[in-house]
């Protein structure tokens, strides 16, 4: 059994909210309902893999023709869901590396690859919210280690075509850090 995170976007306010409440009902899943846009929602799951994966499922059926995209990613490496929700800790590190995703799943799955490629720490996942359905993820540790998780998001969101942009600050100044945490 691994950790997995499900997401569904809806367009419609109303069905988010009966969607979300399905979901809860069907399975043991942590859930969290996002504005992501005038309009449109979020929803953002984790847990057992088979729960998340129920709970989609019916959210989909339930959601019906509202539901503009869903998907479940399973295995996550352990720092993902605690950078999605956005309680890692920030420290001064050697580098800070950037990666903006078109989509929130390509950010999950950014974070995801960065974590398991190299020794970085995850900072934070933010979806969608004031970045126009877009995704950024943030993470830090040495140059070399920041450079090498960077380098492997972005041969993977290039596959896909979800790579918006991807950047290593070296050496960042001590009032960006300030900005970001």
């Amino acid at each position: 059994m691994g950790i997995a995170v499900g997401i569904i976007e809806l367009r419609s306010m109303a069905r988010s909210f009966l969607v979300a409440d399905r979901c809860m009902k069907t399975a043991p899943v942590d859930l969290q309902i996002r504005i992501t846009c005038p309009g449109k929602s979020l929803l953002m799951m984790s847990g057992e893999i088979s729960a998340v994966q129920s709970a989609v499922e019916l959210g989909n059926a339930t959601g019906d023709e509202s539901v503009v995209n869903s998907l479940v990613l399973g295995n996550l490496h352990k720092d993902v869901i605690p950078a999605l929700a956005g309680v890692s800790a920030y420290e001064d590190h050697e580098s800070l590396g950037v990666i903006e995703t078109f989509s929130v799943s390509g950010a999950i799955r950014a974070a995801d690859t960065a974590a398991k490629s190299a020794q970085i720490q995850l900072l934070d996942i933010r979806p969608a919210q004031g970045l126009g359905g877009k995704g950024l993820v943030l993470i830090a540790g040495n140059v070399g280690a920041v450079e090498a998780a960077i380098e492997a998001s972005k041969a993977y969101l290039s596959e896909i075509g979800d790579l918006v942009d991807a950047v290593v600050i070296p050496a960042p100044h001590r009032d960006l850090w300030a900005q970001i945490s």
